[in-house]
């Protein structure tokens, strides 16, 4: 038998640190984006003896099922859950708490393992060990900083979120969760609707915010990707459908509700910008010239209804949102690691990045500081050269990045996309989160990309 070990110190009393396990969406926001896992189902609610959890999770690329039980509880003390099925021939996990003074706790989690194939898998011990230190290292980052800076911070609001089974939506909601807000998903399915659920379509126009309740906030994360293969005609207008119709439709519910919601986030992006070369971009920067541009700015139009109806209405400017569960970087990832990283073109066009933690924590901020309203640019304060970002990347992960795809090259594979999302320039400053006094944990790139890919 193997046992793991990591201990760290949590500065809060062990009551809310051990509190914090219990709330929903602990899970989740514990697992790290580059983990193969996912939560299917729960049995029974918290942390306490007989709850049973089930995963989807990948082996060397392979689907396995995990399920585990909850086996031991001792309030502000310890919790214990093991594998009843899964990959591990045997898995226990002890979470243990020790009060340091009043304001503080040292957390302990022990794995005892056990490999399967007895004797044939000691050769891969050394590699699980690794694996261990790389994921509870990242979960004790995650829980130290939420609990000191965001958990029970915050007046708890009751929020309505659409596309919460996009990149962002997906860590959104177990992030508002583990802060203390309650949260209500809009899905595209009527049947087997889980508790937290609402059902609506944008498309016929139904949506019934009077089955919601009183909701203090919405926050809208739709819309198609728009950076998959060529955009012909009929993908230029999903790509505008399905981000008009749905901001429409939330809007003019909002505008009929007798009590409105004090706040709504609508997304947009920094395509709003178009090609501004190595122009410093700030929420009051001019509207571009391009397909992305005038999309933007349609969907920031069909917010404004809502400031008209007295909600104060926020357009999220989102950049480069980086983590390996989504998006660019996930499709990046592939190419990196095998050696085969490359720039585009020169590489002399800025990327505005943000990493998904700041995106995150910078979605609170606005939810919770009334001053902030209309175009908020979500990106790190320093956009960096596509040249930057090949060899820091490359430099992370302990590939060589030296390919180059160039500018015809994107251009004749992927057309206007391409040229729109890969080969263009945008240096964008996040002014109004800056002068509101947000914090950014991830300033810059490369401790960003370390702990988000636990490297």
């Amino acid at each position: 038998m193997q046992v793991f070990t990591k201990q760290s110190k949590i500065d809060v009393p062990v009551a809310q640190l051990f509190a914090w396990h219990a709330r929903d969406g602990a899970i989740m926001r514990l697992t790290p984006p580059w983990a193969p896992l996912k939560l299917k189902w729960r049995q029974g609610k918290g942390i306490d003896k007989g709850v049973r959890v089930g995963f989807e999770m990948r082996v060397l690329g392979f689907p396995m099922d995990w399920e585990a039980e909850h086996i031991d509880f001792h309030e502000n003390r310890l919790f214990k859950d093991r594998q009843t099925k899964g990959p591990f021939a045997r898995w226990e996990h002890t979470h243990l708490f020790y009060p340091d003074g009043r304001k503080s706790t040292i957390m302990e989690d022990q794995v005892a393992f056990q490999l399967p194939m007895g004797f044939f898998a000691r050769p891969f011990l050394g590699y699980v060990r690794k694996e261990l230190s790389r994921i509870f290292d990242y979960r004790h980052r995650v829980l130290a900083y939420d609990l000191t800076h965001y958990a029970d911070k915050v007046k708890r609001q009751r929020i309505l979120v659409s596309g919460s089974s996009g990149t962002i939506g997906s860590m959104l909601v177990p992030f508002l969760r583990t802060c203390g807000h309650e949260v209500i998903r809009l899905v595209r399915r009527s049947n087997d609707l889980a508790s937290d659920e609402m059902f609506w379509d944008p498309g016929k126009r139904i949506l019934d915010m009077a089955a919601a309740g009183p909701v203090d906030a919405v926050i809208s994360l739709n819309g198609v990707d728009i950076s998959r293969g060529k955009w012909t005609e009929k993908q230029k207008q999903k790509i505008i459908d399905s981000r008009i119709q749905p901001t429409r439709l939330l809007v003019e519910k909002m505008a009929a509700m007798d009590r409105r919601p004090s706040v709504f986030i609508s997304s947009s992006a920094i395509g709003y910008y178009g090609e501004g070369q190595d122009a410093v971009l700030t929420e009051g920067s001019a509207m571009g010239d391009s397909f992305i541009s005038r999309v933007c700015h349609r969907w920031e139009q069909a917010s404004l209804p809502a400031a008209d109806a007295g909600i104060r209405t926020v357009q999220l400017r989102i950049g480069v949102v980086l983590t390996p569960a989504g998006g660019a970087l996930a499709r990046m990832m592939p190419a990196f690691i095998t050696g085969c990283g490359a720039r585009l073109g020169s590489g002399h066009q800025y990327m505005s990045w943000i990493s998904m933690d700041d995106t995150l924590g910078g979605i609170l901020h606005i939810l919770e500081n009334s001053e902030v309203k209309g175009p908020v640019n979500l990106t790190a304060p320093h956009a960096v050269t596509n040249r930057k970002f090949t060899r820091t990347l490359g430099q992370v992960v302990s590939r060589p990045a030296f390919f180059v795809i160039p500018g015809w090259a994107a251009a004749l594979l992927w057309g206007d996309m391409g040229k729109e999302t890969l080969m263009t320039s945008a240096r964008v400053k996040p002014e109004k989160l800056l002068d509101t006094g947000f914090v950014f944990q991830h300033e810059t790139l490369a401790p960003a990309l370390r702990h988000l890919l636990g490297r």
